[in-house]
């Protein structure tokens, strides 16, 4: 079984939960775990908000784009913005419980099974992209064979 669906959205606040319920909905629909379903709408929840608060110019109107991909066993999310990108550090940074920025990869590390950031090559722009084995639910219409 394989899924994959791309979207190309603004960079504005409401464009995130729009993503998270199309990820959701997918997961749902195919019969995957609802807990691996969770944590992977809360990872892309949190690229979404990277990309709309740090992956473009001045303009909010630019686009970044959003693909996510259920393969087999696995699902993989992509998030490219066309930011200033950014250096990531190889390994996660400890984050205080209650600071209000900064803990968007650490979540993303922490809920995915593999995670890569990357500079676009060429030109400017981050690639997100994270995926995690997925677990089925007993009914699963879709369940990998």
């Amino acid at each position: 079984m394989s899924i994959w669906w791309s979207l190309h959205l603004r960079r504005d606040a409401a464009s995130v939960p729009l993503a998270r319920r199309l990820l959701l909905g997918t997961m749902e629909s195919a019969g995957v775990d609802p807990d691996i379903s969770y944590d992977l709408s809360v990872a892309l929840s949190e690229a979404c908000a990277n990309a709309v608060e740090h992956g473009g110019g001045t303009v909010p109107s630019e686009a970044y784009r959003v693909t996510a991909y259920l393969d087999g066993e696995k699902c993989r999310i992509e998030v490219t913005d066309s930011g200033p990108g950014f250096a990531p550090s190889p390994a996660p940074r400890p984050v205080r419980a209650d600071s209000e920025h900064g803990r968007g990869l650490y979540l993303i590390r922490e809920l995915a099974d593999h995670v890569h950031i990357a500079v676009k090559p060429g030109r400017e722009g981050t690639i997100v992209s994270f995926d995690k084995i997925l677990k089925w639910r007993e009914d699963a219409p879709l369940m990998a064979v």
